[in-house]
């Protein structure tokens, strides 16, 4: 078993029995052990299902304490963009050791991540040549619909939740996101949450886990 490229959060399933994966990616300051609390009640029912939370592959520029997976210190596209490309050849490699260490393709694996963790879960979920099972995202956006269009390979299947009081990620960016999937003809169903900010909510969660015990569990 190689180790991983990415310090890592790992929750496996008690059954011992590993057939699916969801990989959980955490937002801009945070760590894998942040958003890996989702993993406390989605694997009761996800019998298994191994949870793998990565740190990002950089510490945060604002939070020396935390991780990021792209740096988000210049108001510059290009040089977003280009952060978004390392932080994807990462995860590409990140994900490849995940299917060899256990024996897993893509279509058995959830990608799941909140606000920056949600953006980087799109664009790698959506690059990649084979679909994965599904992405499922919390407060997140689309980071560069241009690129994104010119590099979509697949039509994985995508469930957005946004808060309707997010200040930090406008509740906006879910409508831009659900057109764009929409005129590229990937599957995709979102819900705003009300009365909520940048957060995962209980309903949110809820709902997610839903969702997987049907593409996931059952696929």
């Amino acid at each position: 078993m190689e180790k991983l490229i990415l310090n890592s959060e790992i929750i496996e399933p008690k059954s011992g029995n590993v057939s699916k994966a969801i990989i959980l990616f955490h937002g801009y300051g945070g760590d894998g052990k942040d958003i890996s609390v989702l993993s406390n009640i989605w694997s009761r029912y996800l019998k298994n299902t191994i949870f793998i939370c990565p740190d990002g592959h950089e510490k945060c520029e604002i939070n020396p304490n935390g991780y990021q997976w792209f740096d988000l210190s210049k108001d510059d596209p290009n040089y977003i963009l280009e952060q978004i490309l390392i932080a994807e050849k990462k995860i590409n490699n990140f994900i490849n050791q995940i299917k060899y260490n256990y024996n897993l393709k893509n279509e058995d694996i959830c990608l799941s991540g909140f606000s920056q963790g949600c953006m980087i879960s799109l664009n790698v979920g959506l690059t990649s040549k084979e679909n994965f099972n599904s992405i499922i995202g919390f407060s997140g956006k689309i980071i560069n619909k241009e690129d994104l269009s010119n590099r979509l390979k697949n039509k994985t299947n995508v469930l957005l939740f946004h808060g309707n009081l997010d200040t930090i990620v406008p509740p906006n960016n879910l409508l831009d996101a659900k057109d764009f999937l929409i005129r590229h003809k990937i599957r995709v169903q979102s819900k705003m949450i009300q009365n909520c900010d940048h957060t995962i909510p209980v309903e949110a969660s809820s709902n997610a886990l839903d969702y997987l015990k049907k593409n996931l569990e059952n696929n």
